[in-house]
């Protein structure tokens, strides 16, 4: 099936201004390197490079000089905040193809944390910098970004003020299976992925106990909603009752 996506990966495959390593990324098609004109995507991937990094790897600390931002390309990203006693909260998960860092600021206000094993495009600061001011359309795609994480947290904050456990796991099943890539998509329209977080992580994000966590995903499962497999491998067998499940 020919979709939009494979449009674009065409006709950036005969386009020979646009660098090789940005023909088919997703950060270029979905995300703030959209905005970016052929020249200045030539002069950000001078000056950028791509790295992989496992599961656990420190990506950001708190209140560290921030010097460098990146694409996130493939994988997960959690977000956290730590209290003066050293008590930990997962405050965010970002994916593929989100925009690692916080323009305008010296430092930064979180953790960041690779979750799965995560694929990266860095580039230094004064690079973005000097092409924000050159292009407003790439300072209305980081606007639009803020704009649409601070209306994540604010959805994520009814989630955890006002929806049961169970609503809470299906809640969480949800915001993966709508952020990662699922994979194939069969015929009864499944859709399959990795959870990126551990039970702990998820009882973290969500406020509740990891034996909570497991038997609400029990209950998913034996509902037919979802089935797992290898303790981490999740399939949904329909979005639209995960959905109400959730109490979206």
């Amino acid at each position: 099936m020919t979709t939009a996506a494979s449009i674009l990966e065409r006709r950036d495959i005969h386009n020979s201004d646009i660098p090789v390593l940005c023909r088919s990324c997703e950060a270029r098609h979905r995300g703030v390197c959209g905005a970016l004109s052929a020249e200045q995507l030539v002069a950000l991937s001078k000056a950028s490079s791509r790295r992989k990094v496992e599961a656990g790897s420190e990506l950001i600390a708190n209140a560290e000089a921030v010097d460098h931002y990146s694409n996130i390309l493939s994988g997960a990203v959690k977000l956290t905040k730590t209290l003066a006693d050293g008590r930990q909260q997962i405050v965010g998960l970002q994916f593929a193809p989100d925009f690692l860092g916080r323009p305008f600021h010296d430092a930064s206000a979180v953790n960041a944390e690779a979750a799965t094993v995560t694929s990266l495009c860095s580039f230094p600061r004064s690079a973005l910098a000097r092409m924000m001011n050159e292009s407003p359309d790439l300072q209305r795609r980081l606007f639009e970004q803020a704009l649409r994480e601070l209306d994540e947290a604010r959805e994520w904050m009814l989630t955890l003020g006002r929806k049961n456990a169970g609503e809470k796991v299906a809640s969480f099943l949800l915001l993966i299976a709508r952020n990662i890539d699922p994979g194939d998509e069969t015929g009864n329209g499944e859709l399959a992925f990795d959870l990126p977080l551990t039970r702990a992580d998820i009882a973290d994000f969500l406020g509740l106990t990891i034996e909570t966590v497991s038997r609400e995903l029990t209950k998913l499962r034996s509902s037919g909603i979802i089935s797992i497999e290898h303790n981490r491998h999740i399939v949904v067998g329909n979005m639209a009752r995960l959905v109400a499940r959730s109490g979206s």
